[in-house]
This record gives C-alpha cells, structure tokens and sequence, in this order.
C-alpha cells in the first residue's frame, strides 16, 4: 500500500461532507415521505456509484456466504432505518454526535461476539465515551422527569443505532475474511434495494419535483461518499486517518446551523469532546498496539535466525 496521509485525510473529511450533506437530505425529505421509500431510492441511485468502485478490480457477485449477506443487509437497513428517523427529528449535529457511539459499541460486543478480552484502556475511552452521551442527555434535559417521551425515545434510538452500526462493522469484518469488499458492498446495495422496493406499493407516496430530486442527491451523495472513503482508506492506514472522520460533526453543525437555524448547545460540545476524544483515544491505542506486535515479531523473527 503506498501511504499517503494528505490524500487520506482529505478524502476522508470530504467524504463525511457527503454524508452529512445526504442526512440534511433526508431530513428534508422525511417528514413528507416514508422512511423506506427514501432509503430505496438512497441505495438505487447509490448502486451506480458502488458498480464503478468495483469495476476497477471486477465485479465478483459469486459468494459461498449469501446468507451473511442478507443478515448484514438486514441489520444494515435496520441502520439506515434509525439514521432517517432520528435526523428527522433531531439537530443534525446532535444525531451526528450520537452516531460516534459506534466504537464503544463495538468494545462491548466484541466480548460476546468475537469471546475479545478489552484492554484498560478501551474500558476507560469506553467509560470516558458514555460519560458525553450522559453530557448531551442532560443537555436536553432527557434525565429529569418532565423531559418529553418523543424526545426521549428518538435519543435512545439515536444511541442504540451507534450499537447497530456497530453490528454491522463487525459482519463486514466477519465477511471480510473470505470476501472482498467490493463483493460486500454490491451485495449490500443490491439487497437493499431489494428489500426496500417490495413494500413500495404499500407506503408509496408521489414526490414532488423537489423531493424527488433530493432523493436523487441522496443517492448520489451516498455513492460519492463511499468511492471517497474507499479511496481514503486505500491511501494509508485506516489508524492513521481515522480522526478524521469526526470532521462529520463539523460538516453537520454547519449544515444544521445555516439550514435548519439549528444552534449546537454548551452541553452538546462538551459531550461531543467526550465522545470523539474516546474514540481517537481508541484508534491512537490501537496504532500503538499494532506498531508494538510487528516490534516483536521482527525482534522474534530475527532472534530466530
């Protein structure tokens, strides 16, 4: 792999551009069209842009693990379900920030999950991490007993699709080791779109013109990002540049300042300080440990000699 920080980072940042742009999209759209029909057009017009990643290695649809496929599919629509919901109805930058709980999930599951014995460490970015989700909660007043039980069930379901995200990264990893991740992710395309057209005839709702060109730009919004973040991550290490896929909440508290008059709140920065610098902490601890593994395998391999 030829290394190239700049470029990572930069494709990185810009692809967490997309993506909050795509969100302020589905904001728009989601309290005038059901949630499926906006994540079917989302995936359709994203396929394009996934069948260009693949064809520059070859499209390999042939798999022996169809059924971990359609399992990573389902838990991923259920995501993407979560995602439309909850920028609906919350400040995109708070939604973003929520979103970030993804690697503290990932901690907790991988013990179940994957029978992984979590360092100090990762406990402690872990504690650090929910210590800002407590932050924003009682930023909005979410922990007192008069708080609204709308508000209150869409930050729980905020959180827990951190938990499902982080679900989803850990069968992509699962898949990983016996498909590439092209094949992964036209399976995952392919599937949702799917899924989400069969109940179309039930739910539809006939877009406006504007609407139905913000789902266009959903689509393609959702594509570019993904050729980004593939590009990124084929330029350095996924350690190195990992930080700077917190520039989303950036992009967010922008979008959701300019466009929606969406002010991020005292406590809402302060819990996202939390939550981001666990979660930096995390991917800098790993780098750490990765490095120290190769030390070791190099000093063992040449005392071997």
């Amino acid at each position: 792999m030829k290394h190239d920080l700049k470029r990572g980072a930069v494709l990185l940042a810009s692809a967490t551009f997309f993506v909050a742009a795509l969100n302020a999209l589905q904001k728009l759209t989601g309290s005038r069209l059901p949630t499926l029909e906006i994540i079917f057009f989302r995936n359709l017009f994203s396929l394009p842009f996934v069948l260009l990643i693949a064809s520059r290695t070859g499209i390999i649809l042939k798999t022996h693990h169809f059924g971990g496929h359609l399992i990573r599919s389902v838990v991923g629509l259920i995501s993407m379900i979560m995602v439309v919901i909850t920028v609906t109805r919350l400040p995109l930058a708070e939604q973003q920030v929520l979103s970030y709980t993804q690697p503290l999930f990932l901690v907790l599951l991988s013990i179940p999950l994957l029978h992984e014995r979590p360092s100090l460490q990762r406990w402690i970015a872990v504690l650090i991490g929910f210590a800002g989700v407590v932050v924003v909660a009682l930023g909005k007043g979410l922990l007192n007993t008069d708080a609204t039980s709308v508000s209150t069930v869409i930050y729980l379901l905020a959180l827990a699709q951190g938990a499902v995200g982080a679900l989803t990264t850990m069968q992509i990893r699962q898949l990983s080791a016996t498909e590439a991740s092209t094949t992964i992710s036209l399976w995952q395309a392919i599937l949702m779109t799917v899924m989400t057209a069969a109940p179309l005839p039930f739910i539809w709702v006939t877009p406006g013109w504007q609407d139905a060109l913000c789902l266009v730009v959903v689509g393609a919004f959702a594509g570019i990002a993904q050729v980004l973040q593939t590009e990124a991550f084929a330029s350095t290490q996924v350690s190195a540049i990992g930080p700077f896929a917190y520039t989303g909440l950036l992009w967010a508290a922008i979008i959701g300042w300019f466009g929606f008059g969406e002010v991020p709140s005292v406590a809402m920065a302060l819990g996202a300080l939390l939550i981001i610098g666990s979660g930096i902490w995390m991917l800098r601890h790993d780098r750490a440990s990765k490095a120290k593994t190769a030390v070791t395998a190099t000093v063992e391999a040449a005392e071997g000699s």
